[in-house]
């Protein structure tokens, strides 16, 4: 199979095909696409015909109930991943812990980069910090620096901004800390998956009741 460089829609938003037929997931070409490469990760796969990806973050990568973390985008997305590259070995697994903020994630990126060797981390966050109210700077830099240490490492990152909650729009600063998350990408070339926008998107055109508990 000839593999070529995969771009970061092709990733995260492969997990669609699970859902094809549920046209209530439709988003706007314009928030699906980027400029932004993972070329260490492509380089790897295609030497070793193997990817193993480690989602990072707080806890909206598992689902409680019944079928738990079969639903989240974890498990969705290497299932989605396996259907569309079947020749490669595919492994997405998570370390996640609730509540986390950045700087706590970053801790944990390092542990990470050693026991698991990853070519590509999804790095979700924001959510905490924006209720936290950390400092917007120490914010970036945390980032930044996570980034860099991933990178040297040989890893490949993808930022993942917060939720949407029409719940909490009104109080708490979400926006300001995805522009610091926006900035960080673009500065250090790395994909944003803009989870934020396209959570509005589906609650402002009435596809998705984000009221409802379920």
């Amino acid at each position: 199979m000839a593999w070529t460089v995969l771009s970061w829609p092709v990733l995260l938003c492969s997990a669609a095909a699970i859902a094809q037929a549920d046209e209530r997931c439709a988003v706007p070409d314009s928030l699906l696409t980027g400029n932004a490469f993972i070329e260490r990760a492509t380089a790897a796969a295609s030497k070793n015909k193997a990817i193993k990806i480690v989602v990072v973050g707080g806890g909206s990568s598992t689902l409680p109930g019944p079928d738990g973390s079969k639903y989240a985008f974890p498990a969705r997305l290497e299932a989605a991943l396996k259907g569309r590259l079947p020749k490669l070995a595919i492994a997405v697994v998570t370390n996640v812990t609730r509540r986390q903020s950045a700087a706590q994630a970053a801790g944990i990126i390092k542990k990470v980069v050693v026991d698991e060797k990853p070519n590509l981390v999804i790095w979700q966050t924001g959510t905490n910090d924006a209720v936290r109210g950390t400092d917007l700077s120490a914010f970036r830099d945390t980032l930044s620096e996570g980034i860099l240490n991933l990178q040297a490492k040989g890893a490949d990152v993808i930022l993942m901004n917060m939720q949407y909650s029409p719940r909490t729009e009104t109080i708490v600063a979400v926006d300001t800390y995805d522009d610091s998350m926006r900035w960080v990408a673009r500065e250090r070339e790395v994909p944003l998956f803009d989870r934020l926008a396209i959570m509005r998107h589906w609650y402002d055109s009435g596809q998705f009741n984000l009221y409802a508990a379920t």
